[in-house]
């Protein structure tokens, strides 16, 4: 069973009429983010290009909380539409826009409309680390094998 955090989340003025982001499943990690373009104003996003998207949203995470911000697998699978910097993190101390990095890896241009379903939301814990410096790390089976050499 999962814990409820309490985050408070202000629309500003041109995200008010949007649905705040929710769950469209019980069992759902993401909250879907909604594209708060103009309504007479659409955005076509060309293949190749990438954008800054407004969700008209901005959240107050608690101390020791993050928001990724993450791709929707659906636009990714059919439009080939993803968020750029994946997953793009919300910091608890920052008050400004959520606003999410899409890009187009598709071959056809994509119109993001008002209300579109554009990202989703993680909320998830932070751990902070000292990092202690050391002569010598502890040596392991994998030692210093890099990408690829756990497949073999």
């Amino acid at each position: 069973m999962s814990t409820v955090v309490k985050v408070e989340v202000q629309q500003l003025p041109h995200g008010k009429g949007l649905a705040l982001p929710a769950y469209q499943t019980a069992h759902a990690a993401g909250l879907d983010l909604l594209a708060a373009m103009p309504e007479d104003a659409p955005m076509m996003l060309a293949p190749g290009k990438h954008a800054m998207i407004p969700t008209g949203l901005t959240i107050a995470l608690p101390q020791g909380y993050e928001a990724q911000v993450r791709p929707r697998s659906g636009l990714a699978a059919r439009h080939g539409v993803t968020v750029l910097n994946s997953p793009g993190t919300v910091d608890a101390d920052y008050r400004g826009e959520v606003c999410v990095l899409l890009i187009n890896h598709g071959d056809q241009s994509f119109l993001i409309r008002r209300g579109e379903r554009i990202a989703q939301m993680v909320i998830a814990p932070v751990t902070q680390v000292e990092l202690v410096p050391a002569a010598a790390l502890p040596a392991t089976d994998r030692g210093s094998g890099g990408f690829g050499s756990t497949g073999r």
